[in-house]
C-alpha cells in the first residue's frame, strides 16, 4: 500500500518555530504515526505569522495531487491581531471547500479565542471551527492546546511545557499535543483508506 500524504496547513505552530527540527509538530507527529504501523508521510505547510488568509491564499497550489488527506491548524495570528471573527470564518470555509474540491480527508483543529476581545468577540470566534467542521463534515480536535492544558483549557496548566514567549510549545509541549491529536490522525488516515 502507498504512504498516505497529509499536509499540514498552518502556522508557526505547525512549522515548528523555536524548536529544533525533529522536535516540531509535523517531524513528531509522522514519528508518532510511524511507531504505530502507519504507512504515512506528513508536510509541514506551516508557516510562522500566518493567517487564515495567508493560509486560503496557498491552499490550492499545497493541495497538489499527491495530498490524501489535510490538518488545517489556523486562526492563531488571526485572535493575536484581532482579526474579525467574520473574516476568518470566510477564510477556513474557503480552505475547506478547496480541500472538499480536491478530494481530500480533512481535520481541522480548532482554537479558542481570549477574553480580552469581550464575550461576542470570544464567542464568535470560538463557534467557527465546530460549525464548519459540521458544515464540511471533517474530523474535529477542539484545541490544538488540550493535550497541554486538559479540558479545562487553562492556560496556566501548561507552564513548564511552553517556551519562553509563552505562545509557542516547547518540545515536550509538542510531544503532548501530539498525543492527543495523534489519534484523530489516525482516523484521518482511516478515511482514506476507505475511499
Amino acid at each position: 500500500m502507498a504512504d498516505t500524504t497529509i499536509l499540514a496547513l498552518g502556522d508557526s505552530l505547525t512549522q515548528g518555530y523555536g524548536l529544533p527540527q525533529d522536535d516540531g509538530f509535523v517531524p513528531q507527529l509522522q514519528a508518532w504515526l510511524r511507531d504505530r504501523g502507519h504507512a504515512v508521510t506528513v508536510i509541514n505547510g506551516g508557516v510562522s505569522g500566518d493567517t487564515s488568509r495567508g493560509g486560503l491564499s496557498r491552499v490550492d497550489w499545497s493541495l497538489t495531487d499527491d495530498i490524501d488527506a489535510m490538518i488545517v491548524t489556523l486562526g492563531g495570528n488571526d485572535i493575536l491581531r484581532g482579526l474579525d471573527p467574520a473574516e476568518t470564518r470566510r477564510n477556513l470555509d474557503g480552505i475547506l471547500k478547496a480541500g472538499e474540491a480536491k478530494g481530500v480527508e480533512m481535520l481541522l483543529v480548532g482554537l479558542s479565542a481570549a477574553g480580552n476581545y469581550g464575550p461576542a468577540y470570544k464567542r464568535d470566534f470560538d463557534a467557527i471551527y465546530p460549525e464548519l467542521s459540521d458544515t464540511y463534515g471533517t474530523l474535529y480536535e477542539p484545541s490544538f492546546f488540550t493535550g497541554l492544558t486538559g479540558d479545562s483549557n487553562d492556560p496556566a496548566a501548561a507552564a513548564g511545557l511552553m517556551q519562553a514567549d509563552g505562545i509557542h510549545p516547547a518540545a515536550e509541549g509538542v510531544t503532548r499535543i501530539v498525543a492527543q491529536i495523534g489519534p484523530r490522525v489516525e482516523e484521518l488516515i482511516a478515511r482514506t483508506e476507505s475511499e
